[in-house]
């Protein structure tokens, strides 16, 4: 039975009639079993011949046949079409798939980033808050702060306003005070002293541009001390510091490689113990000690004679090194002097001396001399050869004490031409009485207050 497809394929029948059922045969054959065969389709590559008429030959291809080959054949190219088209549909929806996958990581790594940018935000604001708080705090503290200090400054300025009334309101004792402090101490007891003459020096350079009358009530306050040389005064210790030394001099520090300015222990020759003094090692190629300074009128200078001869003041302020100091350094060599002096226009200038030395306390410390040289104008020649007068110890060549009247310490003649240990007043031209501030009448004449004044000595070249 398997014969059959065999010769029939062998016969010369094509395998695209796969689908094609044989005619029935004749009534004497409907006994016989037929069969219908599948063959695998396969592309027509010749011509098909259909013959003309009714045929009986079983194994022909009709018309029909071939019209239902063309219709199958039509039918599969539509499928094929179809399944094109559902193809490029599939394929673009695939890739649309794709980009919307790839715009939904986008699209989540953009929603973190906004997230984090939130929450960074949200702590940000957070610590706004925290330091808005704080500032609040100590805006609160601040304003409690500038209350107090309101407070605070009313009540001082109240207490202010109570000490200048009573201030004022001792105003006419402290003029009786005075007049009788002069009347008691002056040398001749019948009439009361006049006052010392007025220096007359016009100097060539006066400074200019300062206000006058400055300073009245710094002078005034000042005006208590004219009794107070009937009281002893204590000698003002010194700092205490830990200095190099003792050395002769300053010269002597610096020859030993000391060549920064500061405090120094000095123990001059004859000096039975050692002093502290501040040592200028930048000007003039150093080796000055300088024996007083005067800067802000922190140290009162209206001082008995044990004061003037011991020291006192702060060495690294104001001081007065002490005469007897003075003295010894003196004794030991030959020194110069240099006064260097700046007045309120910040202007300074000196005035040098070639040779300085003090004689000892029996004579009063006398003052010698050499030759000026410098800018400042000589006002210092006419007190050589004098003694130092005190308020307690009067060797001044004036019926009156020139200390009483000029407020300080001093070579005085009658009474001189310098006072460079009288009151500090500030502005330079001062109001008073008398012409008791730091005055050189050469430069500024005797009413115009020096703003720092420095004395220093050095060993000759």
């Amino acid at each position: 039975m398997a014969l059959g497809p065999k010769i029939a394929l062998k016969s010369g029948k094509h395998p695209i009639l796969s689908r094609i059922r044989r005619a029935p045969e004749a009534k004497e054959e409907s006994n016989k079993c037929s069969y219908t065969f599948l063959v695998p389709e396969q592309k027509i590559t010749g011509p098909i011949c259909a013959a003309r008429g009714y045929s009986t030959d079983k194994d022909r291809v009709t018309r029909l046949d071939v019209a239902a080959v063309r219709d199958l054949l039509s039918k599969q190219r539509g499928e094929m079409e179809t399944l094109k088209l559902v193809v490029d549909v599939d394929g673009n929806l695939v890739n649309e798939m794709k980009l919307l996958r790839k715009e939904s990581r986008n699209m989540n790594s953009r929603v973190t980033q906004l997230y984090m940018q939130l929450l960074h935000e949200i702590i940000r604001k957070r610590d706004n808050s925290l330091e808005l708080a704080q500032l609040e705090t100590r805006i609160l503290n601040a304003t409690t702060e500038s209350l107090r200090l309101g407070s605070r400054y009313r009540e001082l300025e109240a207490k202010y306003a109570a000490l200048s009334a009573v201030v004022n309101n001792q105003s006419v004792l402290i003029g009786a005070l005075e007049e009788r402090c002069m009347q008691v101490y002056s040398r001749r007891p019948d009439q009361p002293p006049l006052g010392p003459p007025l220096v007359q020096v016009v100097p060539e350079n006066i400074p200019v541009n300062v206000p006058r009358f400055t300073n009245e009530i710094q002078r005034d306050n000042t005006r208590v001390q004219l009794c107070m040389k009937m009281i002893p005064y204590k000698t003002v210790p010194l700092h205490v510091r830990q200095n190099p030394g003792p050395f002769r001099d300053c010269l002597a520090a610096q020859e030993a490689g000391h060549s920064t300015s500061g405090m120094y222990l000095i123990r001059p020759d004859e000096a039975e113990r050692p002093v502290q003094a501040w040592c200028e090692q930048d000007i003039d190629n150093g080796g000055w000690t300088v024996i007083q300074s005067r800067r802000d009128g922190s140290v009162n200078f209206f001082r008995n004679w044990d004061s003037y001869k011991s020291g006192f003041g702060n060495i690294d302020g104001e001081y007065w090194l002490g005469l007897e100091g003075i003295y010894n350094l003196g004794r030991q060599e030959v020194y110069k002097l240099l006064v260097e002096m700046e007045d309120w226009m910040n202007k300074k200038v000196y005035a040098q001396y070639s040779s300085f030395h003090l004689e000892p306390e029996s004579v009063g410390y006398r003052l010698r001399l050499g030759t000026y040289q410098g800018n400042a104008g000589d006002s210092l020649s006419s007190h050589n050869g004098k003694q130092f007068t005190t308020l307690d110890r009067d060797k001044d060549a004036f019926s009156g004490n020139c200390a009483h009247f000029h407020k300080g310490g001093w070579w005085y003649n009658a009474c001189g031409q310098a006072n460079l240990n009288g009151v500090w007043y500030t502005g330079g031209v001062y109001r008073s009485k008398f012409q008791d501030g730091i005055f050189w009448a050469d430069y500024g004449g005797g009413f115009y207050s020096m703003k720092s004044v420095r004395m220093l000595i050095r060993p000759i070249d």
